[in-house]
Order: structure tokens, then C-alpha cells, then sequence
């Protein structure tokens, strides 16, 4: 019986977050991967540090090799497909009825509302609803993607748990947490990175940092990211007073928001519903952090025991926001114990040698139907510490049909 498959991803281009997983899906294939790419990187992604400067030797670029891509997507095993909305790459594998595996971010970014179009559920049946009965299954790159497609009525039973998989880096957990805070003094530090754009909400951090001031609390606050509204964020600092306990750091490369990660206690991840994903979770919860993120992000209910490896406020409620925040300021004990188990999270179970292994059995199931699906009781297992048996979802897991509404702790 066959064991080793041959597979191809199929996106607009590869970047730092697809990098890990890829490379894993690579190794447990024996080299039987590659990657397609359709399209050349934006210059803005380019200039955020994005593209690499030697892409890996498992790439092909669609528009340099377009008859060799066309003869792979058509003849190998397995293809995941994502990340682009053109579907013509993909369309005659499904006329020959061979096995796909999509991948995608939410339909419903700005509200499920939008379903009632009639132009939209049109083009929605087209791409996705018509192969309800074929051998094509949908991974969930967030958390409420299978309550979008459950809209559509696509892919019923064939929807499971999935993410982005930055890059995991293992630390002395222990030394990483003693290490934490800003200053000689070490107090509490807090970090927000983003593009500064209206939907990832950066006056929200400036907001919470104001708060914290006004109750006469320790801490200090770093902010990375550009964008469109950064010098509404440099008004907003000099108008509130925030220079003493602020600092407006601009863009930085990757690697080193990673670093400022590795300082912070808490990150404060304030996006709206319009945030797919957010791999900064993995990379914040990874590093440690005790996460604070807006209950509608994607990536949160999949990453998130709420009061246990993070904690997550309702979408809106700015309130709520500044009252976690206060909490783990003044409560470092709580803030470091969330923070461990934040980032065995990610070492043990959100990462993307597991996901790639889970992704494997899973491909293995649908092109050899007769093997015992494992499933995945040994990803459960893996998280350690006190959030043992607590994660309720890992990757390529049935996905649950999540709403939108705030659940409160229990």
C-alpha cells in the first residue's frame, strides 16, 4: 500500500508563516512537496521583510513554469489549494472528480449578514457549494470559517481545525519568564504590533496605556507597526501624555518584533472581526505572553483557554480590554502562569511539525479510506502543565460551528 504521497500546495506566495509548515510537509513527504506559487509578492509585503531572499528549493513560481504547475495540481495525490481567489489553477482537477484539500480564511469578514446576496451565494455555490458530495474538504484557517461556510452549505462533515504556523522557537521556558519586563526595574511590559489600520485598532493600546496611567500603575508599553494611521497614534501620545510610558517604535523586521516579544509580559491583540487569522497570536503565545485578544480574531477560540493560556474580551468592549489588562499588571503571578501555559500551547500542540503530521493522517484517510483514522488524541495530549486536556481544538480536528457571540468564562 502506498505510504509515501506525492503533494502540492498551491497559493499566491509563500512567506515567513508558510515557511515552517512547508518545510515540514517537505520532510514527511521525503521531498514528494511543492509549492506553488501564483502570483509575485506585493511590494508592500516585500518592504515588511516578508520575501526571502533564497526561496526554498520545494517552489515553483505558476507564472515561470506554468506547464510543468499545470501538470503537477493535475497529476499528484494531493493538492491544497488556498490563498488566491483565482480558480482556474484548480478547476480541472475537480472536472476529473480528483481529491482536493482547500484552505481558507473566513467568507463573512465584515458579517454574515452579506450571505443575503444574491450575486455572492451565486458565486459561492459555483466555487464551493456544488462540491458538496465530491472528494474536497475544507481546512478552517480560523475559528468561525466553518459557521461561514455552513451558510453556503458546503463541504458538510468535511471541515476540520486549521491555522497559520509560524515559525516555533523552544526557550527555557523558566528563564524566558524570569527575563520579562522593561527596564532596570523590570516592570510589567506590554506590546501591541500591527499594521496601523482601522480594523486592527491601534488606539485601542494607547487607550488601554492612558487607563493603566490613570490608575497610577507601573508598566510601560511598546508599540510596533506603520501604516495609515500612525500619526493619529503620535497625536493621540503627546495629547494624553504618554511619552514617560509609552514608546511608538515604528515598523521592525519580523525577527525583531519577535525580540520585544521575548521582553513582554502581556500582548495585546486588538483586531476586530476582519482578522482571519492572526499569526501574531502563535508568535505573541509562543514567546510567552500572556495574550489579550478581541474574542472575534480568528485565530483566538482555536488558540485560547480563556483565563488560562490567555484571556479574550468581547469584540467592542474597550472596558473589559483595560480591566484584563489592569489585572495582569497588578497580578504577575497570574500573568506568568498564563504566559507558560500560552506557550505550551504552541511548542506542544499549534505548531507546525503537529499540524503537518495531523494534516498527513488526515490525507492518508481520505486517499486510503479502509485505515483506522488516528485522529487526533496524541495532539490533545501534547500540551503540558496545567492546561492538560483543557485545549478543546487542534489542528485538522472536525472543525465546531462556532457563533459569534461572546461566550464568558465558565
Amino acid at each position: 500500500m502506498k505510504t509515501c504521497y506525492k503533494l502540492a500546495f498551491v497559493s499566491n506566495y509563500i512567506n515567513h508563516h508558510q515557511i515552517p509548515f512547508c518545510n515540514a510537509m517537505n520532510r514527511l513527504t521525503g521531498g514528494n512537496f511543492t509549492f506553488i506559487q501564483t502570483e509575485p509578492m506585493e511590494e508592500q509585503r516585500v518592504r515588511m521583510g516578508w520575501n526571502q531572499e533564497d526561496r526554498p528549493s520545494y517552489v515553483k513560481c505558476f507564472y515561470e513554469e506554468e506547464a510543468a504547475c499545470r501538470r503537477l495540481i493535475l497529476d499528484c495525490d494531493m493538492v491544497v489549494f488556498g490563498g488566491t481567489d483565482e480558480e482556474s489553477y484548480i478547476v480541472p482537477r475537480l472536472k476529473e472528480r480528483k481529491p482536493v484539500i482547500r484552505y481558507s480564511e473566513r467568507l463573512y469578514k465584515t458579517g454574515q449578514w452579506k450571505a443575503i446576496s444574491p450575486r455572492g451565494l451565486k458565486k459561492k455555490y459555483h466555487d464551493h457549494t456544488r462540491y458538496r458530495k465530491e472528494q474536497v474538504y475544507l481546512l478552517c484557517a480560523g475559528a468561525y470559517v466553518a459557521s461561514d461556510f455552513g451558510i453556503v452549505r458546503a463541504y458538510p462533515g468535511k471541515k476540520y481545525c486549521w491555522g497559520y504556523f509560524p515559525e516555533t522557537k523552544h526557550y527555557d521556558v523558566d528563564r524566558l519568564l524570569a527575563e520579562k519586563g522593561y527596564g532596570k526595574e523590570k516592570v510589567p511590559c506590554l506590546l501591541w504590533a500591527a499594521r496601523m489600520i482601522d480594523w486592527k485598532h491601534p488606539e485601542l493600546a494607547l487607550k488601554t496605556a492612558k487607563y493603566l496611567k490613570d490608575k497610577k500603575l507601573s508598566f510601560h508599553m511598546n508599540i510596533i507597526g506603520d501604516g495609515e494611521l500612525y500619526s493619529q497614534m503620535e497625536e493621540m501620545l503627546e495629547r494624553d501624555e504618554l511619552e514617560d510610558c509609552v514608546s511608538l517604535l515604528g515598523y521592525k523586521a519580523p525577527a525583531d518584533v519577535r525580540r520585544y516579544m521575548e521582553e513582554a509580559d502581556i500582548f495585546l491583540f486588538t483586531s476586530d472581526r476582519q482578522e482571519g487569522w492572526g499569526a501574531v497570536a502563535n508568535e505573541a503565545m509562543n514567546s510567552a505572553c500572556a495574550l489579550v485578544a478581541d474574542h472575534l480574531i480568528g485565530a483566538v477560540p482555536f488558540l485560547v483557554v480563556n483565563g488560562e493560556n490567555g484571556f479574550i474580551y468581547r469584540d467592542g468592549d474597550a472596558k473589559q480590554l483595560f480591566a484584563l489588562a489592569e489585572k495582569l499588571v497588578k497580578d504577575r503571578a497570574l500573568c506568568r502562569s498564563a504566559g507558560r501555559k500560552a506557550y505550551a500551547t504552541i511548542a506542544g500542540v499549534w505548531n507546525a511539525e503537529n499540524a503537518a503530521e495531523r494534516l498527513m493522517e488526515l490525507i492518508r484517510g481520505i486517499l486510503n479510506p479502509e485505515e483506522e483514522m488516528v485522529g487526533n488524541k496524541a495532539a490533545s495530549k501534547a500540551v503540558t502543565g496545567n492546561l492538560e486536556g483543557q485545549l478543546p481544538y487542534t489542528p485538522c480536528m472536525p472543525a465546531p460551528v462556532l457563533g459569534e457571540r461572546y461566550r464568558r468564562k465558565s
